[in-house]
């Protein structure tokens, strides 16, 4: 390493540890770079491949109200999309290579988007649980040392939160209703507890990337801290909604003054994230034939720019 490599190095480290952002012109290690694309491109794909188990219910949607908002939903996961894409161009990454990685199973999204939809519940409870876990997981990310990052996720998870509170809304007025909503809206939350608390990933002692992203301040907490935070802020919920989660084992624990939770079956989430889950590909097949149904707008609005190039 040469001098000014070292002295580049040195800078780099002193903003991380000054709690200062660093910014797309900014030197960086490789592995810093390289960590962020794989973050934000998983991220990315998990906003646009996430509009699937919602959008399934877009032409099935109780009443008009309940249609708009889940049309405004999935809009906004779309846009959620494209921040974070367009975050990781900052990187150098290329838009078209990492859709290409998407859809030929090179790079990941989120498992829990691997689960089906079988009832309309399952939209409050992917508002209430999925975004819920979601924001716990996201919003120490506008801290990111990373700026790009950290300023997208702003306005993302102010969104998440809306989603959120519109799951739990629906959820209510079910809750509200006949004995049948409210046995589907406890049989949703059944399927979906073990996912979501899944969703922010293995355990400390197999997650082989958190301690270093820690280092680079581009996480804020590990996996097992989040996933208590989730649960802490989450059992409360449940008790005012009137349902209960599928764990024998969830207590509170007054020395701790937080909840105890059972273990879940880590075996599944290696086997949907190997692509092995109930709807691993079929989700990627329907983002493969929408990529390939646009084919045509992208090739329309690159021609258009050329000409408006050749004419300016």
């Amino acid at each position: 390493m040469t001098v000014a490599e070292a002295e580049l190095e040195t800078g780099f480290h002193e903003t991380i540890e000054h709690e200062q952002r660093i910014e797309p012109r900014d030197w960086m290690p490789d592995g810093y770079r390289k960590t962020l694309v794989r973050q934000i491109a998983q991220h990315a794909h998990s906003e646009i491949i996430g509009m699937q188990p919602e959008g399934n219910w877009l032409t099935r949607a109780p009443s008009l109200r309940r249609k708009a908002i889940l049309l405004a939903k999935v809009q906004d996961e779309a846009g959620h999309g494209l921040y974070l894409y367009s975050a990781a161009e900052t990187l150098g990454a290329d838009r078209a290579d990492l859709t290409d990685k998407l859809i030929t199973g090179r790079q990941k999204y989120s498992s829990i988007f691997n689960y089906p939809t079988p009832t309309f519940a399952d939209v409050g409870v992917i508002g209430w649980l999925v975004d819920g876990a979601a924001i716990c997981n996201q919003v120490p990310l506008c801290r990111s040392s990373y700026g790009p990052y950290a300023r997208a996720m702003i306005r993302i998870c102010k969104e998440e939160s809306f989603h959120q509170r519109q799951g739990y809304e629906l959820l209510m007025c079910m809750m509200r209703g006949t004995d049948e909503q409210r046995a589907m809206v406890q049989e949703s939350v059944d399927r979906w507890w073990w996912p979501s608390l899944m969703m922010f990933g293995p355990p400390d002692d197999d997650s082989p990337n958190t301690a270093q992203s820690m280092a680079w301040g581009i996480k804020r907490h590990t996996n097992d801290e989040l996933r208590q935070r989730f649960v802490d802020m989450t059992v409360p919920q449940a008790d005012a909604l009137g349902v209960t989660f599928p764990d024998p084992g969830l207590a509170w624990n007054a020395e701790r003054k937080s909840y105890d939770f059972g273990e879940p079956d880590w075996s599944e989430l290696k086997a949907v994230i190997t692509g092995h889950g109930p709807c691993n590909a079929q989700r990627i097949e329907q983002r493969k034939q929408a990529h390939d149904d646009g084919a045509w707008v992208r090739e329309a609005a690159t021609a258009f720019a050329h000409k408006q190039k050749e004419t300016a």
